[in-house]
């Protein structure tokens, strides 16, 4: 950073120095310079201790971010010219964290400020209803740059995706030869099995059929808005709008806390969805899904998704009630604790065991894996749960 180091050991003493924080206790006995200092003060401002007072001049860590707009705006520019952006969100994230600076963010020089990613529109949507009229228009932008990168992202896949899984579920008894379905063909035939010539004489072809333009499925995503969900909650109105966009899945979107708010007439936009959330508050699963459950009218034909992290604030044997009878009916029923990049969040350990011994096992899923778990909820085959799903109730209850 500050020009070529004299040895290899003089660069692994500066990089211990920039991780340790420059503390008499860190030991590297190593001073920096340039750019490197500066980079140790953008560290310091979030990480040091000691909060509000100055670099010291021997270097080592203490804090200097205050609260003013001012000196964050200054410091967001120092770490995009430090750190690649994707390190610049994680700070971004930290620092909300660390130093409670939600509240810059009601300020539309703030927002214009920062790079905007997933947890960002999460905490905007945390402050919606005591955000200004004055940044909501900036506010709104930000989260439409951010769903517009989603969806790109996101949707042609979506809809390859779950176009074949359409397409094979709509399977048809006098098949072309290149549409037949070998392993239902052969198992639904086993009868004709001939062992002098050890082979099976299929009279009965079951083969893919192709999904009419009329609407094929039926999917009911319920989405618990609870503080912890905002990344789950960004991604499953992008995804929400990109199956809506699907003339042969009709979607309907569900949103929950204590009260339940159907938000499917909004689905061709999915920043008006987000807007329409209030994520924090209490939690009635078993109220949402009653709602979903009414919504019902061809079983057979329907994925409802729970999105949720299971601590149930309503009526836990009701809710389990519910499960057990969608899915008898025949229902698809999927339970995610979380639909983002960072895993599962804290969850009722206890419900999600329920959940998997009712035949809906409970786990987390990222972006790029929701297309296949609903193209296999579409065709009625195994989810492809991960390997690191969590555990409720021990591996082989997850995957019932």
């Amino acid at each position: 950073m500050t020009g070529i180091p004299s040895s290899p050991e003089d660069e692994r003493l500066r990089r211990w120095r920039l991780v340790l924080g420059g503390d008499a206790a860190d030991g590297t006995g190593c001073r920096l310079s340039g750019q490197d200092a500066a980079v140790d003060g953008a560290l310091t401002a979030l990480y040091g201790s000691d909060r509000g007072r100055q670099q010291s001049p021997g270097g080592s860590r203490t804090a200097g971010l205050g609260g003013s707009a001012p000196s964050v705006a200054r410091w967001l520019g120092d770490i995009r010219t430090y750190f690649p952006s994707s390190v610049v969100q994680v700070m971004q994230r930290d620092a909300i964290d660390r130093l409670g600076l939600s509240a810059l963010l009601l300020e539309p020089e703030m927002l214009e400020a920062v790079d905007a990613d997933v947890h960002l529109v999460g905490t905007l949507l945390s402050l919606n209803k005591v955000m200004p009229e004055t940044t909501k228009e900036t506010a709104r932008a930000v989260v439409r740059k951010v769903v517009d990168d989603l969806e790109k992202k996101l949707a042609t896949r979506t809809r390859a995706t779950l176009t074949g899984a359409l397409d094979r579920s709509a399977r048809v008894s006098r098949p072309r030869h290149h549409d037949i379905d070998w392993n239902r063909t052969i198992a639904a035939n086993l009868k004709h099995y001939l062992p002098e010539y050890r082979t099976v004489v299929p009279e009965r072809l079951i083969g893919y059929g192709r999904a009419a333009q009329s609407v094929q499925k039926e999917v009911i995503l319920c989405i618990d808005q609870s503080g912890s969900m905002a990344a789950s909650v960004v991604y499953a109105s992008v995804f929400g709008a990109v199956l809506a966009s699907m003339r042969s899945i009709r979607t309907r979107l569900v949103v929950f806390d204590t009260a339940v708010v159907d938000l499917t007439d909004q689905l061709d936009d999915p920043v008006d969805v987000l807007f329409g959330t209030q994520l924090g508050g209490g939690t009635d699963i078993n109220r949402a899904l009653a709602y979903c459950q009414s919504q019902i009218t061809r079983p057979a034909e329907t994925v409802v998704v729970l999105i949720s992290d299971l601590y149930e604030g309503g009526i836990r044997d009701e809710m389990l009630k519910r499960v057990a009878a969608m899915k008898a009916s025949g229902v698809q029923f999927v339970t995610l604790l979380a639909l983002s990049d960072e895993g599962a969040p804290a969850y009722d350990r206890e419900h999600a065991a329920a959940l998997a011994a009712l035949g809906a096992p409970a786990f987390a899923c990222t972006p790029d894996l929701f297309p296949d778990v609903m193209a296999a909820a579409i065709e009625k085959r195994p989810l492809p749960i991960p390997d690191t799903a969590a555990e409720s109730g021990g591996a082989a209850a997850n995957r019932i």
